[in-house]
């Protein structure tokens, strides 16, 4: 594929191979369970979103930044970014170390996910991995902020090494957008926010949005609050976000950027026999929405496109192996409907 200005998309941070392990239930501490099925497969932001994107069919140039271990895990990473035509030149092998990967347990039947995470090379990327002279890509991706160690370390001038990455993007010309791992600690408050002014598209489910923002989005049913999203969304736009915060949650997705246009997308309506597992979901619609963005396409359609290849996604046990072209995605939701919810 032929480079030329603005065009591609550039992800960076956490490669990780997710060794899925389908249970029939989640044991309590001391008590069994039993392994059904299990695969190897794509995890973490840059790895998925890339991946998904090549499997959509979409054109434009792909590209990678990240730390491996010298390993059959790392290997395998490279193999499959060469299969997918995403460039690895970036990525980077770390000597010593792992490649990052988590033990991901879905149990049967409800799709719900516990994650066992070994976080090895990917502990080692730092600012130095990420040398955007000559890029002529149009966005850059960069997850999971939280679960990368150096890049989330404040140096001297208070700023996250996240921060200083996103703001060295931006200073190229590239749209920055950023998406976080569901951790459950008060680093939210000190750590992301230090980010945010370099970010353009900002990604959080409703959890990471609520220990943002201390606004409960979805209760202990699930049922969630489209209003509550929109003032989740608004704090955070007003933190620092430059364009677009994105929100997204079980029953669909909420955007709101700085101009006031609010959109809300219903996900697919899928039934439980028709989803497999829900690990890589997140970074699926990402996928879904950053793929139409950069073609740009309206947020609208590319919302509409985030959901449908989220539903793709969870047809599968693994992030992304179920992902087919985009115009097949969009069929799901003509097929299946969308989830109706209601604003409160």
């Amino acid at each position: 594929m032929k480079e030329n200005i603005g065009m591609g998309i550039l992800a960076g941070g956490n490669w990780i191979i997710d060794n899925v392990k389908i249970i029939d239930v989640y044991p309590k501490e001391d008590k069994l369970a039993n392994i059904l099925k299990e695969s190897n497969s794509n995890g973490g932001a840059p790895y998925s979103v890339l991946k998904a994107i090549s499997r959509m069919g979409f054109q434009f140039p792909l590209k990678g930044i990240g730390a491996i271990g010298d390993d059959e895990r790392g290997d395998y990473i490279l193999n499959e970014c060469q299969k997918l035509n995403i460039d690895s030149s970036q990525i980077i092998k770390v000597q010593d170390s792992n490649t990052s990967y988590t033990d991901v347990m879905t149990v049967l039947g409800t799709g719900r996910r516990t994650f066992f995470h070994s976080r090895g090379a990917n502990a080692h990327l730092d600012e130095s991995y990420f040398n955007f002279s000559g890029h002529k890509s149009k966005i850059f991706h960069l997850g999971y902020l939280l679960l990368l160690d150096r890049l989330d370390a404040i140096g001297s001038d208070g700023l996250t090494g996240a921060a200083k990455v996103l703001k060295e993007a931006r200073k190229c010309g590239m749209v920055t957008s950023a998406d976080l791992v569901s951790e459950q600690s008060e680093r939210f408050k000190t750590i992301i926010p230090l980010a945010l002014q370099y970010v353009d598209i900002l990604f959080v489910n409703e959890f990471e949005a609520g220990m943002l923002t201390g606004i409960e989005i979805c209760d202990e049913e699930g049922e969630c609050s489209i209003v509550n999203a929109y003032k989740a969304a608004d704090t955070i736009l007003n933190a620092g976000v430059q364009r677009w915060v994105i929100i997204h949650f079980p029953k669909g997705a909420i955007a709101l950027n700085k101009s006031g246009d609010k959109l809300f997308q219903p996900s697919v309506k899928m039934s439980a026999e028709n989803i497999k597992g829900s690990v890589g979901a997140g970074d699926a619609f990402a996928a879904g929405v950053l793929a139409g963005f950069h073609d740009d396409w309206t947020m609208a359609k590319c919302l509409l496109l985030g959901v449908n290849v989220a539903a793709a996604s969870l047809m599968d046990a693994s992030s992304s192996e179920s992902i087919v072209p985009w115009q097949e995605c969009l069929k799901l939701g003509e097929n299946f409907g969308y989830n109706e919810v209601k604003f409160r």
